[in-house]
């Protein structure tokens, strides 16, 4: 069968809390504890379906990895990107670059979160 390239995401994190109150700042969503069989990793999902289109993912706080700028970029899905954007500063985050034509492919806006990663937001309008 054939599938999209991205199946799943992680964004790992320092402060799980922090970063938990910042993203359900910017994009209005709760996230879930997830569980981890290893017991190495503390989770918490963002809402997904795995019979509609895109991936979801979790933050992720490792002894394994840590965030930080350059590394892979996520961007998550909006009806206008500068909706969310408009939230980035006051759950304590930055906007790197404000509402940004990216022709026919739409909109973005580039961000950095509380963990000092690089993040996107995208819509067609």
């Amino acid at each position: 069968t054939k599938t999209n390239a991205v199946g799943w995401f992680d964004i790992y994190v320092s402060d799980m809390a922090r970063a938990v109150t910042f993203y359900e700042g910017v994009l209005l969503q709760k996230l879930e504890k997830m569980g981890d069989p290893t017991g190495e990793t503390q989770m918490m999902g963002f809402p997904g379906d795995m019979a509609v289109y895109g991936a979801s993912g979790a933050l992720v706080k490792s002894e394994h990895s840590s965030p930080g700028m350059g590394g892979t970029m996520v961007y998550f899905g909006c009806e206008d990107c500068a909706v969310e954007g408009g939230r980035v500063v006051s759950a304590g985050g930055k906007v790197q670059r404000e509402k940004l034509s990216i022709g026919e492919y739409g909109h973005i806006v580039l961000a950095i979160d509380t963990e000092g990663n690089l993040f996107g937001l995208h819509s067609m309008n």
